[in-house]
Protein backbone atom coordinates (compact mmCIF):
# COMPACT_ATOMS: atom_id res chain seq x y z
CA UNK A 1 0.00 0.00 0.00
CA UNK A 2 1.33 3.19 -0.88
CA UNK A 3 2.36 5.72 2.10
CA UNK A 4 3.20 9.37 2.58
CA UNK A 5 7.12 10.43 2.61
CA UNK A 6 6.80 10.52 6.58
CA UNK A 7 5.36 7.65 7.24
CA UNK A 8 8.74 5.43 5.83
CA UNK A 9 10.34 3.81 8.45
CA UNK A 10 13.67 5.85 8.25
CA UNK A 11 11.58 9.66 7.52
CA UNK A 12 13.53 11.86 7.81
CA UNK A 13 17.04 11.09 6.25
CA UNK A 14 16.64 12.17 2.55
CA UNK A 15 18.94 11.17 0.18
CA UNK A 16 19.65 11.81 -3.42
CA UNK A 17 21.96 11.33 -6.21
CA UNK A 18 24.62 13.51 -5.86
CA UNK A 19 26.23 13.10 -9.48
CA UNK A 20 22.69 14.13 -10.52
CA UNK A 21 22.49 17.61 -8.56
CA UNK A 22 26.53 18.65 -8.79
CA UNK A 23 26.55 20.37 -11.86
CA UNK A 24 22.96 21.95 -11.56
CA UNK A 25 24.71 23.32 -7.87
CA UNK A 26 27.44 24.34 -9.65
CA UNK A 27 25.69 26.51 -12.12
CA UNK A 28 23.68 27.94 -9.55
CA UNK A 29 26.42 28.90 -7.51
CA UNK A 30 28.07 30.23 -10.35
CA UNK A 31 24.94 32.53 -10.83
CA UNK A 32 24.55 33.44 -7.64
CA UNK A 33 28.14 34.77 -7.37
CA UNK A 34 27.97 36.36 -11.11
CA UNK A 35 25.14 38.69 -9.63
CA UNK A 36 26.28 39.70 -6.53
CA UNK A 37 29.26 40.78 -8.20
CA UNK A 38 27.17 42.69 -10.42
CA UNK A 39 25.41 44.07 -7.56
CA UNK A 40 28.53 44.65 -5.55
CA UNK A 41 29.42 47.38 -8.63
CA UNK A 42 26.46 49.06 -8.53
CA UNK A 43 26.08 52.61 -5.77
CA UNK A 44 23.82 52.23 -2.70
CA UNK A 45 20.89 53.60 -4.47
CA UNK A 46 20.89 51.82 -7.32
CA UNK A 47 21.12 48.96 -5.12
CA UNK A 48 18.51 49.34 -2.87
CA UNK A 49 16.50 50.16 -5.52
CA UNK A 50 17.46 46.65 -6.88
CA UNK A 51 16.37 45.58 -3.04
CA UNK A 52 13.08 47.09 -3.04
CA UNK A 53 11.99 45.66 -6.40
CA UNK A 54 13.02 42.17 -5.68
CA UNK A 55 11.86 42.08 -2.50
CA UNK A 56 8.02 43.64 -3.64
CA UNK A 57 7.78 40.96 -6.17
CA UNK A 58 8.92 38.32 -3.52
CA UNK A 59 5.75 39.51 -1.45
CA UNK A 60 3.42 39.60 -4.11
CA UNK A 61 3.97 36.42 -5.64
CA UNK A 62 4.47 34.10 -2.68
CA UNK A 63 1.11 35.23 -1.57
CA UNK A 64 -0.08 34.12 -5.29
CA UNK A 65 0.89 31.18 -4.78
CA UNK A 66 -1.60 31.08 -2.46
CA UNK A 67 -4.33 32.62 -4.43
CA UNK A 68 -4.01 36.18 -2.59
CA UNK A 69 -3.34 38.96 -4.15
CA UNK A 70 -2.23 42.13 -2.34
CA UNK A 71 -1.99 46.20 -3.65
CA UNK A 72 1.34 46.81 -5.02
CA UNK A 73 1.47 50.21 -3.33
CA UNK A 74 0.83 49.09 -0.37
CA UNK A 75 3.99 46.17 -0.25
CA UNK A 76 6.00 48.71 -1.99
CA UNK A 77 5.35 51.27 0.88
CA UNK A 78 5.42 48.95 3.87
CA UNK A 79 9.45 47.88 2.47
CA UNK A 80 10.61 51.27 2.06
CA UNK A 81 9.70 52.22 5.40
CA UNK A 82 10.78 49.35 7.06
CA UNK A 83 14.23 49.76 4.88
CA UNK A 84 14.61 53.59 5.52
CA UNK A 85 14.25 54.32 2.44
CA UNK A 86 12.69 57.10 0.41
CA UNK A 87 10.41 56.49 -2.52
CA UNK A 88 7.51 58.81 -3.96
CA UNK A 89 3.54 58.38 -2.83
CA UNK A 90 3.58 56.41 -0.01
CA UNK A 91 0.43 54.77 0.72
CA UNK A 92 -0.69 53.52 3.88
CA UNK A 93 -0.73 49.65 4.21
CA UNK A 94 -2.93 47.05 6.00
CA UNK A 95 -2.10 45.11 8.80
CA UNK A 96 -1.75 41.82 6.79
CA UNK A 97 0.47 43.30 4.13
CA UNK A 98 2.59 44.75 6.70
CA UNK A 99 2.34 41.05 8.60
CA UNK A 100 3.85 39.33 5.43
CA UNK A 101 6.42 42.18 4.83
CA UNK A 102 7.54 41.65 8.35
CA UNK A 103 7.67 38.36 7.92
CA UNK A 104 10.29 38.10 4.79
CA UNK A 105 12.21 40.96 6.31
CA UNK A 106 13.34 38.85 9.60
CA UNK A 107 13.88 36.05 7.33
CA UNK A 108 16.43 37.88 5.05
CA UNK A 109 17.84 40.36 6.79
CA UNK A 110 18.09 38.80 10.34
CA UNK A 111 19.27 35.28 8.05
CA UNK A 112 21.56 34.08 10.33
CA UNK A 113 20.08 33.82 13.68
CA UNK A 114 18.19 31.15 15.34
CA UNK A 115 15.24 29.30 14.15
CA UNK A 116 13.04 29.20 17.05
CA UNK A 117 9.42 28.54 17.86
CA UNK A 118 9.12 31.52 18.90
CA UNK A 119 10.39 32.96 16.07
CA UNK A 120 7.89 31.10 13.46
CA UNK A 121 4.59 31.60 15.96
CA UNK A 122 5.77 35.44 15.76
CA UNK A 123 6.20 35.24 11.49
CA UNK A 124 2.28 33.20 11.67
CA UNK A 125 0.65 35.73 14.20
CA UNK A 126 1.84 38.40 11.78
CA UNK A 127 0.72 36.84 8.62
CA UNK A 128 -2.95 36.18 10.37
CA UNK A 129 -3.26 39.65 12.50
CA UNK A 130 -6.89 39.02 13.09
CA UNK A 131 -6.79 35.62 14.00
CA UNK A 132 -8.88 35.05 11.05
CA UNK A 133 -8.32 33.43 7.49
CA UNK A 134 -11.46 34.64 5.04
CA UNK A 135 -14.62 33.65 6.71
CA UNK A 136 -12.73 30.79 9.23
CA UNK A 137 -11.49 31.36 12.43
CA UNK A 138 -7.91 29.37 12.49
CA UNK A 139 -5.10 28.61 16.16
CA UNK A 140 -3.08 31.79 15.31
CA UNK A 141 0.87 31.47 16.73
CA UNK A 142 0.62 27.78 17.44
CA UNK A 143 1.10 24.64 16.18
CA UNK A 144 -2.28 23.55 14.44
CA UNK A 145 -4.61 20.75 16.53
CA UNK A 146 -6.68 19.63 13.91
CA UNK A 147 -9.65 19.94 15.78
CA UNK A 148 -11.76 20.83 12.73
CA UNK A 149 -10.55 17.07 10.88
CA UNK A 150 -6.93 16.25 9.33
CA UNK A 151 -4.91 19.10 7.64
CA UNK A 152 -5.68 17.99 3.82
CA UNK A 153 -4.81 19.70 0.58
CA UNK A 154 -7.91 18.79 -1.40
CA UNK A 155 -9.27 20.12 -5.23
CA UNK A 156 -12.72 19.48 -6.60
CA UNK A 157 -15.80 20.29 -6.05
CA UNK A 158 -17.71 19.19 -3.06
CA UNK A 159 -18.52 15.18 -3.19
CA UNK A 160 -16.13 15.14 -5.87
CA UNK A 161 -12.60 16.16 -3.81
CA UNK A 162 -9.49 14.44 -4.76
CA UNK A 163 -7.12 14.43 -2.00
CA UNK A 164 -3.49 15.17 -3.05
CA UNK A 165 -1.82 15.30 0.37
CA UNK A 166 -2.41 14.58 4.33
CA UNK A 167 0.11 16.05 6.73
CA UNK A 168 0.75 14.60 9.70
CA UNK A 169 -1.37 13.87 12.42
CA UNK A 170 -1.26 17.43 14.76
CA UNK A 171 -0.72 15.03 17.85
CA UNK A 172 3.17 14.67 15.95
CA UNK A 173 3.44 18.26 14.79
CA UNK A 174 5.85 19.50 18.24
CA UNK A 175 8.30 16.52 18.08
CA UNK A 176 8.11 17.26 14.22
CA UNK A 177 8.58 20.64 14.24
CA UNK A 178 11.31 19.91 17.59
CA UNK A 179 13.63 17.97 14.59
CA UNK A 180 13.00 20.20 12.24
CA UNK A 181 14.46 23.23 14.24
CA UNK A 182 17.59 21.38 15.27
CA UNK A 183 18.68 19.95 11.69
CA UNK A 184 17.73 23.58 10.51
CA UNK A 185 20.01 25.09 13.13
CA UNK A 186 22.86 23.10 12.97
CA UNK A 187 25.47 22.49 9.99
CA UNK A 188 25.16 20.16 7.54
CA UNK A 189 27.65 18.06 5.86
CA UNK A 190 26.49 19.48 2.54
CA UNK A 191 25.71 22.79 0.42
CA UNK A 192 23.32 25.28 1.81
CA UNK A 193 21.56 25.89 -1.22
CA UNK A 194 20.99 21.69 -1.35
CA UNK A 195 19.75 22.99 2.36
CA UNK A 196 17.00 24.96 1.21
CA UNK A 197 15.85 22.51 -1.10
CA UNK A 198 15.68 20.17 2.57
CA UNK A 199 13.94 22.47 4.36
CA UNK A 200 11.16 23.78 1.68
CA UNK A 201 10.00 20.23 1.29
CA UNK A 202 10.69 18.86 4.64
CA UNK A 203 8.85 21.97 6.17
CA UNK A 204 6.30 21.66 3.95
CA UNK A 205 5.47 18.28 4.33
CA UNK A 206 4.60 18.59 8.07
CA UNK A 207 2.52 21.20 7.63
CA UNK A 208 2.57 22.36 11.22
CA UNK A 209 0.77 25.29 10.82
CA UNK A 210 -3.95 25.78 10.28
CA UNK A 211 -2.76 28.45 7.35
CA UNK A 212 0.12 30.21 6.28
CA UNK A 213 2.37 27.42 5.42
CA UNK A 214 3.02 27.38 1.75
CA UNK A 215 4.45 30.99 3.07
CA UNK A 216 6.15 30.67 5.70
CA UNK A 217 7.91 27.46 3.80
CA UNK A 218 8.84 29.75 1.12
CA UNK A 219 10.53 32.21 3.91
CA UNK A 220 12.56 29.63 5.47
CA UNK A 221 13.82 29.07 1.79
CA UNK A 222 14.84 32.71 1.56
CA UNK A 223 16.19 32.59 4.67
CA UNK A 224 18.77 29.67 3.94
CA UNK A 225 19.70 30.77 0.05
CA UNK A 226 20.17 34.31 1.99
CA UNK A 227 22.78 32.43 4.51
CA UNK A 228 24.42 30.80 0.84
CA UNK A 229 24.69 34.19 -0.65
CA UNK A 230 26.40 34.91 3.01
CA UNK A 231 24.22 38.50 1.89
CA UNK A 232 20.92 39.35 4.09
CA UNK A 233 20.18 41.26 0.66
CA UNK A 234 17.97 39.67 -1.97
CA UNK A 235 18.26 40.64 -5.55
CA UNK A 236 16.44 37.24 -7.17
CA UNK A 237 13.13 35.86 -6.43
CA UNK A 238 12.37 32.27 -5.88
CA UNK A 239 8.87 32.95 -5.26
CA UNK A 240 8.28 34.94 -8.59
CA UNK A 241 9.98 31.70 -10.14
CA UNK A 242 7.59 29.06 -8.00
CA UNK A 243 4.00 31.17 -9.02
CA UNK A 244 4.99 30.69 -12.63
CA UNK A 245 6.23 27.43 -12.27
CA UNK A 246 3.00 26.74 -10.00
CA UNK A 247 1.60 23.51 -11.94
CA UNK A 248 5.02 21.89 -11.82
CA UNK A 249 5.61 23.30 -8.63
CA UNK A 250 2.75 21.11 -6.44
CA UNK A 251 3.24 17.94 -9.32
CA UNK A 252 6.86 17.50 -7.92
CA UNK A 253 5.52 18.06 -4.44
CA UNK A 254 2.63 15.74 -4.63
CA UNK A 255 4.79 13.08 -6.38
CA UNK A 256 7.76 13.51 -4.08
CA UNK A 257 5.80 13.23 -0.81
CA UNK A 258 4.13 9.84 -1.64
CA UNK A 259 7.33 8.93 -2.80
CA UNK A 260 10.52 7.55 -1.05
CA UNK A 261 12.98 9.20 0.81
CA UNK A 262 15.04 9.15 -2.65
CA UNK A 263 14.10 12.94 -3.68
CA UNK A 264 16.30 13.27 -6.08
CA UNK A 265 13.74 14.67 -8.57
CA UNK A 266 12.40 16.98 -5.73
CA UNK A 267 16.44 18.08 -5.38
CA UNK A 268 16.67 18.97 -9.38
CA UNK A 269 13.54 20.64 -9.93
CA UNK A 270 14.44 22.88 -6.97
CA UNK A 271 17.91 23.80 -8.62
CA UNK A 272 16.64 24.23 -11.98
CA UNK A 273 13.41 26.58 -10.99
CA UNK A 274 16.35 28.72 -8.66
CA UNK A 275 18.62 28.95 -11.71
CA UNK A 276 15.54 29.97 -13.68
CA UNK A 277 15.13 32.54 -11.03
CA UNK A 278 18.76 33.75 -11.01
CA UNK A 279 18.35 34.28 -14.75
CA UNK A 280 15.00 36.04 -14.40
CA UNK A 281 16.92 38.75 -12.09
CA UNK A 282 18.87 40.07 -14.97
CA UNK A 283 15.78 41.78 -16.51
CA UNK A 284 15.16 43.25 -13.21
CA UNK A 285 18.42 44.48 -12.78
CA UNK A 286 17.82 45.91 -16.37
CA UNK A 287 14.74 47.47 -15.32
CA UNK A 288 17.08 49.57 -12.54
CA UNK A 289 19.20 50.28 -14.85
CA UNK A 290 17.29 52.01 -16.97
CA UNK A 291 15.40 53.45 -14.25
CA UNK A 292 18.16 55.07 -12.91
CA UNK A 293 19.42 56.06 -16.54
CA UNK A 294 16.08 57.72 -17.27
CA UNK A 295 16.39 59.96 -14.38
CA UNK A 296 19.72 60.88 -14.85
CA UNK A 297 19.20 61.72 -18.62
CA UNK A 298 16.59 63.80 -16.98
CA UNK A 299 17.53 65.40 -13.68
CA UNK A 300 17.91 69.05 -15.40
CA UNK A 301 13.95 69.09 -16.09
CA UNK A 302 11.60 70.78 -13.44
CA UNK A 303 9.08 68.35 -13.06
CA UNK A 304 6.45 68.86 -10.25
CA UNK A 305 5.44 66.42 -7.62
CA UNK A 306 2.58 64.99 -9.49
CA UNK A 307 4.76 64.18 -12.36
CA UNK A 308 7.61 63.04 -10.45
CA UNK A 309 5.30 60.45 -8.77
CA UNK A 310 3.53 59.41 -11.98
CA UNK A 311 6.35 58.57 -13.28
CA UNK A 312 8.24 56.51 -10.58
CA UNK A 313 4.61 54.10 -10.84
CA UNK A 314 5.06 53.77 -14.54
CA UNK A 315 8.72 52.33 -14.17
CA UNK A 316 7.23 50.16 -10.64
CA UNK A 317 4.54 48.90 -12.65
CA UNK A 318 1.69 50.63 -13.26
CA UNK A 319 -2.05 49.02 -13.22
CA UNK A 320 -3.43 49.07 -16.76
CA UNK A 321 -3.57 51.98 -19.15
CA UNK A 322 -2.54 55.93 -18.13
CA UNK A 323 -4.95 57.98 -18.79
CA UNK A 324 -5.83 62.16 -17.43
CA UNK A 325 -8.77 60.68 -15.43
CA UNK A 326 -6.27 57.58 -13.21
CA UNK A 327 -4.03 60.82 -12.98
CA UNK A 328 -6.17 63.05 -11.44
CA UNK A 329 -7.59 60.13 -9.45
CA UNK A 330 -4.07 59.05 -8.25
CA UNK A 331 -2.38 62.63 -7.58
CA UNK A 332 -5.82 64.00 -5.95
CA UNK A 333 -6.47 66.65 -8.61
CA UNK A 334 -8.61 68.21 -11.05
CA UNK A 335 -8.32 66.67 -14.59
CA UNK A 336 -7.88 69.89 -16.14
CA UNK A 337 -4.37 69.73 -13.76
CA UNK A 338 -3.71 66.47 -15.13
CA UNK A 339 -4.12 67.12 -18.53
CA UNK A 340 -1.93 70.06 -17.81
CA UNK A 341 0.77 68.10 -16.41
CA UNK A 342 0.50 65.15 -19.17
CA UNK A 343 0.50 67.79 -21.93
CA UNK A 344 3.88 69.05 -20.41
CA UNK A 345 5.60 65.61 -20.34
CA UNK A 346 4.52 65.35 -23.73
CA UNK A 347 6.22 68.82 -24.66
CA UNK A 348 9.06 67.51 -22.79
CA UNK A 349 9.53 64.24 -24.38
CA UNK A 350 8.82 62.47 -21.84
CA UNK A 351 5.24 61.05 -22.36
CA UNK A 352 3.57 60.61 -25.73
CA UNK A 353 -0.19 59.22 -26.78
CA UNK A 354 0.20 55.83 -27.59
CA UNK A 355 -0.31 54.57 -30.83
CA UNK A 356 -2.91 51.91 -30.23
CA UNK A 357 -5.92 54.61 -29.25
CA UNK A 358 -9.37 53.66 -28.70
CA UNK A 359 -11.88 55.65 -27.35
CA UNK A 360 -9.87 56.99 -24.88
CA UNK A 361 -6.34 58.88 -25.04
CA UNK A 362 -3.65 56.84 -23.51
CA UNK A 363 -0.24 57.86 -22.46
CA UNK A 364 3.25 56.02 -22.43
CA UNK A 365 6.70 57.02 -21.45
CA UNK A 366 9.29 57.46 -24.31
CA UNK A 367 12.15 55.18 -23.47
Amino acid sequence: MSVYIYQQKDWPNFRWDDSAVVNLLGEVRHLQGKLLGKMESLGFQLRSDALLDTLTLDVLKSTEIEGEFLDQDQVRSSLAIRLGLEIAGTVESDRNVDGMVDMLLDATQNCFDLLTNKRLFGWHAALFPTGWTGTYKIVVGNWRDDSTGPMQIVSGALGKEKIHFQAPDSAFVPSEMERFINWFNRDTNYDLVLKAAVAHLWFVTVHPFEDGNGRITRALTDMLLARSDKNPQRFYSMSAQIRKERKSYYDILERTQWGTLDITDWMKWFLNCLKNALFASESLLSHVLVKAGFWKSHSYIVLNDRQRLMLNKLFDGFDGKLNSSKWAKITKCSTDTALRDIQDLISKNILRKEIAGGRSTNYELVL
